[in-house]
């Protein structure tokens, strides 16, 4: 079973709230989950209706079974301040270079060492276990950056090749790889039904393979329902009488010839037909998720948007799908 659930997808398909949807999913039964941002957005403390998210891990919801969900905002600097303190015990000094701003300047110039750092912190939170030996955390789900960077960003080991060969920048380069390219870890990707997304999809799969990381799930959200199937539409459409007659019986209109329910049929089958032109498109991306040849669950949009109880229901669906198992 993945213990690190690194969720990742293009910008705008619902990424940090699937991310959220999967941490309470995990945290069915009992079990303890963090669930960890690395991009400073402050995205997930909205979700769970809670104020902004400390350099700590703080629960934030209790699952349906008594499980707990911790969330944990990432911060470059701090973390750079803990590396500091664990491997050189700097102590005040450190917190001296970050009033100088050195911290800054350090996790600016060199890119790859504050993904080193954010990694590093999730993956830390993975391996850590409590004073009984066992894992403090079940699951750890990292609110990743988006589809076109996850590659770069998981793939720590060349990031750091040019800033430290040995050493222990190397050494915690080298921790973090052998976490994220373990089976304790899965990639998941949220994309939309939509042409932009799923082949950013399809790109960013093929780019996780060729490094060698492992590939969870696709996590296709935001799903409209089906109103009305091809083969519907195409017997409304040869029968428009009857459409005008069933409009009628529903109070939308008198049945004589010319009243209002036949006027409303040529909008109403127009509306039809784009509907089934979606389904059609939909049909077709589908097609092309399967070629993935990966486990693909979908999560219908929520019609009232996603409040902490819309929340709910995703992580409910998503654990009906099984990739809570």
């Amino acid at each position: 079973m993945s213990r690190l659930h690194v969720v990742t997808g293009k910008g705008g398909t619902g990424k940090t709230t699937v991310a959220a949807a999967l941490a309470l999913a995990l945290a069915d039964a009992g079990r303890r989950t963090l669930l960890v941002e690395v991009e400073g957005r402050q995205g997930i403390a909205p979700l769970f209706e809670t104020e902004a998210l400390p350099y700590e891990e703080r629960r934030v919801a209790v699952g349906p079974a008594g499980g707990e969900v911790y969330a944990l905002a990432i911060d470059a600097e701090q973390a750079l301040l803990d590396y500091l303190q664990m491997f050189y015990r700097l102590g005040s000094a450190g917190r001296m270079l970050r009033r100088a701003g050195a911290i800054d300047f350090a996790t600016t110039i060199a890119p790859g060492l504050r993904d080193v750092l954010l990694t590093g912190k999730a993956c830390e939170a993975v391996r850590r276990r409590g004073k009984d030996g066992a894992f403090v955390y079940d699951a750890v789900v990292m609110d990743a950056p988006p589809t076109g960077r996850i590659t770069r960003f998981l793939n720590v080991n060349d990031e750091v090749a040019g800033l430290a060969r040995v050493g222990p920048v190397h050494n915690q380069a080298q921790a973090v790889m052998r976490v994220i390219k373990s089976p304790e870890t899965a990639v998941h990707l949220v994309c939309l039904l939509e042409e932009m997304p799923v082949q950013e999809t399809v790109d960013g799969v093929a780019e996780l393979r060729e490094a060698g990381l492992p590939v969870g799930s696709v996590l296709v959200n935001m799903v409209r329902p089906t109103l009305l199937t091809p083969d519907e539409y195409t017997a409304a459409e040869r029968d428009r009488a009857g459409v005008a007659k069933a409009l009628a019986g529903a109070g939308l209109g008198g049945a004589r010839r010319g009243g209002r329910a036949e006027r409303l049929v040529a909008p109403l089958l127009a509306e039809a037909a784009e509907h089934t032109q979606r389904i059609a498109m939909e049909a077709e991306l589908r097609q092309e998720l399967a070629g993935l040849e990966l486990p693909t669950r979908e999560l219908q949009t929520l019609p009232e948007g996603v409040d902490l109880a819309g929340l709910y229901t995703l992580a409910g669906r998503l654990r009906k799908q099984g990739v809570a198992g």
